[in-house]
């Protein structure tokens, strides 16, 4: 469904992506990986036509995404941290996005519901704490239920039952055959979220594996286990 095909990207003198190519099919849930600064958001922002990369080129269903902007209306984003217009209301917030939108389906109030957010939707942007945010930011990634979503560090802020309302959500949409990638410091959150893995180190993609063929390699059964036995063994 997206395919990242040698892309490169240069900010000045420090290059962020060098050579980066993978392929994101439905019904499937990748966790992009890594440590700081690996290039991690560069992907997130190309595929998004925040960045424009300095080479190679990224196709949604098979289409260059260079100069479209209409993709992106099958795409659920929840950014890392949600920035919206202070002064509106969560209510007035959902209701611009709608409009922005245009979406013609029926919405996904799935997670509006189980968030509750009828019962604060007259607070202002301004006054919310970071894990409300947080929900506001994964109810409209999920509202208009777009065959992709991208979620970045989804859980963090978020109180423990909020964090599991989410983590099945994501399975659940999994499972409908969407794809999904999400990014996370946390691996211990990962697991039984994901079906592939994609490690970055230093702009560039170390190891790109099915999370089973990841537990068959290294013998374990976590995520977080798995990729750090498979780091050591690289290193070695």
């Amino acid at each position: 469904m997206i395919e990242l095909n040698n892309i490169s990207k240069s900010f000045g003198k420090t290059q962020a992506l060098k050579n980066v190519s993978m392929h994101l099919s439905a019904g499937k849930c990748f966790g992009l990986i890594g440590p700081n600064a690996c290039g991690k958001t560069t992907i997130i922002k190309s595929i998004l036509s925040m960045v424009v990369p300095s080479t190679g080129n990224i196709l949604f269903d098979g289409k260059n995404i260079e100069g479209e902007v209409s993709y992106k209306n099958h795409i659920g984003y929840m950014p890392q941290i949600g920035r919206y217009p202070e002064n509106m209301s969560i209510k007035q917030v959902i209701d611009m996005i709608r409009d922005i939108r245009a979406y013609q389906g029926i919405e996904d109030r799935e997670l509006y519901d189980a968030f509750g957010i009828d019962q604060f939707g007259d607070k202002k942007m301004r006054t919310l704490s970071g894990g409300t945010t947080q929900k506001v930011s994964a109810t409209l990634a999920f509202l208009f239920d777009p065959p992709v979503l991208i979620l970045d560090e989804p859980t963090a802020g978020l109180d423990p039952i909020s964090s599991e309302l989410l983590r099945e959500k994501i399975i659940k949409e999994r499972q409908n055959g969407k794809l999904i990638l999400i990014t996370s410091h946390l691996l211990s959150e990962l697991d039984d979220l994901l079906t592939d893995i994609i490690f970055m180190q230093e702009a560039e993609v170390l190891f790109n594996k099915s999370v089973v063929a990841l537990f068959e390699e290294t013998g374990e059964e976590r995520v977080s286990k798995a990729v750090s036995k498979l780091l050591k063994i690289k290193r070695a």
